[in-house]
């Protein structure tokens, strides 16, 4: 945001009586530099207060304020919008069939543009579509973004991350592992979350044990499958190829894939899933079958949304702060355009945890 800031400071003005008596037509033109003497700040310490930055100290902001409500400050909007070339819009790029992490994703992002002059702008796609990476390239040359927040998959799309860089629009990426630079990433570390399921299971003596994973083309379910299988076979466990399911983080997945596992002989004592919706499908399934959970099975899911307190009994889960993902990469984005010509930002890393509740017991034997 420096540059734009910069470009503005001489372009907002503000119209100020020389006499209480004058017409309009005979007030002069004071520039933003009268702003900033009068408050005794810099004039890209006004131009901040001015666009709601958050890096500016509340008593500095409400001083600046104060003067430009005394002298009637406006900024021009034609030459605010030059000076940025950009759009005070954030887009939200993602692919994520699970309603409630999109949703979840959002409320995030829109806390930290609380109080700003920023907007989010929400734009699905299906990378499964031939042509969704033009469609991408026309809402990106169209909208002007500030700045562009991708989730899991999108954020695991090289193309998609070379064509922002093409147009030289600012990105974070949330994914599971470090993609790219660490001042452009969220790592959530989901390969140890499972690892905490598996560790679980296996403490409660299961030894039959299914997973159900989410779909290939999301580095997520690579990365949750892979830490569950290790650290099964760190207690001399494995999956069984029968009990090694690709689901595709949907509910109706969840009860196509526990019928499939269910019917086996014999079944899995314990089931994890890549997520939480898949886990009510498995929930569903059971009830069907006259399983009684965690007795006749034990079931874990992942991302601990809403739904995992809803289910009966409540859902042990791994907890993925989706919200507060989504609220860690906008202040991200935000901080790194406000210090793009500083040092280089840290990698922001979120830890998932496994949160037990009703749905795992010992296995029944």
């Amino acid at each position: 945001m420096g540059t734009g800031y910069t470009a503005l400071l001489d372009s907002w003005s503000c119209n100020t009586p020389t006499d209480p008596g004058e017409k309009d037509h005979s007030r002069k033109r004071s520039t933003i530099n009268d702003i900033a003497r009068l408050a005794n700040v810099s004039k890209k310490t006004v131009s901040r207060v001015i666009n709601d930055s958050p890096f500016v100290k509340e008593e500095t902001r409400l001083k600046v304020n104060a003067i430009i409500r005394e002298v009637g400050f406006e900024p021009d909007p034609q030459a605010r919008g030059l000076a940025f070339r950009r759009s005070f819009l954030v887009g939200m790029i993602y692919d994520n069939p699970t309603p409630q992490y999109v949703v979840n994703m959002q409320q995030g992002i829109l806390d930290a543009m609380r109080g700003t002059s920023y907007g989010l702008l929400v734009h699905p796609c299906e990378r499964g579509n031939p042509n969704y990476l033009t469609d991408l390239r026309s809402f990106i040359e169209r909208q002007k973004l500030f700045g562009v927040i991708l989730p899991p998959s999108m954020s695991e799309d090289e193309q998609l991350v070379k064509m922002l860089r093409e147009f030289d629009c600012p990105y974070i990426r949330i994914a599971s592992v470090l993609l790219d630079k660490p001042g452009t990433m969220v790592v959530t570390h989901d390969a140890d979350g499972a690892a905490e399921a598996a560790d679980h299971l296996a403490n409660l003596g299961h030894t039959h044990i299914a997973h159900i994973s989410g779909p290939a083309l999301f580095r997520s379910a690579h990365e949750r499958r892979r830490g569950f299988r290790e650290a099964l076979a760190k207690r001399g466990l494995s999956l069984d190829p029968s009990c090694d399911k690709e689901g595709n983080y949907t509910f109706e997945r969840g009860i196509d894939l526990a019928r499939a596992l269910l019917s086996l002989n014999p079944p899995p004592t314990a089931i994890f899933c890549g997520n939480d919706e898949m886990a009510a499908g498995v929930y569903k399934v059971a009830h069907e079958m006259g399983l009684t959970i965690p007795k006749d099975l034990s079931v874990i899911g992942f991302d601990d949304s809403t739904t995992a307190s809803q289910l009966w009994p409540p859902l042990t889960t791994v907890r993925l702060p989706v919200r507060d993902m989504g609220r860690k990469a906008a202040d991200k984005l935000f901080a790194t355009q406000e210090k793009k010509n500083g040092p280089e930002a840290g990698v922001t890393e979120v830890i998932p945890k496994l949160i037990i509740r009703e749905s795992t017991a010992a296995p029944n034997t």
